[in-house]
């Protein structure tokens, strides 16, 4: 697989489409830290890491609807730099998604962050995807 954030963010995408309630993906501690940041912002209702037999353990993220209307906390999830063409920004353009609505997941010398944080710290980085 040449881009996992892009399969896990496909995976997420896809599955609210059918309206399930969990997603499975192959663990990685990139892919914990954007789970991290969705559930921390409020996109998903968890996310916990399963240790399987296997070689590799599995991200399974439980995700969010409203319970009314039956509609998902995420409506829209897409990659933004990726493996053929990266997106990089500094402290000075850094994106702002919905003016401020959603987020952009940063990667970052510090870590995955999200935009209003790199902004705060004043540092740049990598743009993973934007969520809202």
């Amino acid at each position: 697989m040449t881009d996992p954030i892009a399969d896990l963010l496909t995976r997420i995408r896809n599955a609210i489409m059918a309206g399930h309630k969990v997603v499975e993906a192959p663990a990685s501690n990139l892919k914990k830290e954007v789970a991290r940041i969705l559930f921390e912002k409020g996109y998903i209702l968890g996310y916990k890491v399963v240790e399987g037999e296997g070689v590799q353990a599995t991200l399974k993220i439980a995700l969010k609807y409203n319970p009314k209307s039956k509609k998902s906390a995420i409506k829209s999830i897409q990659r933004v730099s990726r493996p053929g063409l990266r997106k990089y920004v500094g402290a000075e353009e850094m994106p702002r998604v919905l003016n401020g609505l959603g987020v952009a997941i940063l990667s970052t010398s510090r870590g995955l962050m999200t935009d209003k944080e790199a902004r705060k710290e004043n540092i740049g980085g990598e743009v993973l995807c934007y969520v809202y």
